[in-house]
């Protein structure tokens, strides 16, 4: 397996989980009130935490052999486009994650604002992958 081909496997994986939080996962616990909203978030973030390890884990080693290989044009584009997902996460959602350990709206805006980014990059890192892949083939 080549590293672009490891990097476009990881990046679709990362896509799909980005995706799969943003529109299903933080929806949800976006709406929980104030009463709820604790143990929402507690349950949460403990279940997520190992998915969170393994896909992120996954694109940083991909990503990292891809750098080594010397990727073409749209291989260091679609290494930006997911590079920015991780830092979305590093600077925004993460710490405002952290932040949130009761209800307030502000910062489940921002989170929400954070997460949709995210998204955006991660799928735009997968496709630019995928294309990538496309050009080398």
């Amino acid at each position: 397996m080549t590293a672009l081909v490891a990097f476009a496997l990881a990046s679709a994986l990362h896509a799909g989980f980005q995706a799969t939080v943003t529109v299903l996962v933080y929806p949800v616990l976006g709406d929980r009130g104030p009463d709820e909203w604790r143990l929402a978030h507690a349950r949460h973030s403990r279940a997520i935490t190992p998915l969170v390890v393994v896909v992120y884990g996954a694109i940083v080693v991909s990503g990292a052999v891809l750098v080594l290989s010397g990727p073409g044009l749209l291989g260091w584009l679609a290494l930006a486009a997911v590079a920015g997902a991780l830092g979305m996460t590093a600077a925004a959602a993460a710490p405002t994650h952290g932040r949130l350990t009761d209800r307030d709206d502000a910062l489940v805006t921002r989170l929400l604002a954070a997460d949709r980014w995210r998204c955006a990059f991660a799928v735009a890192g997968a496709v630019l992958a995928l294309a990538a892949l496309a050009a080398e083939g």
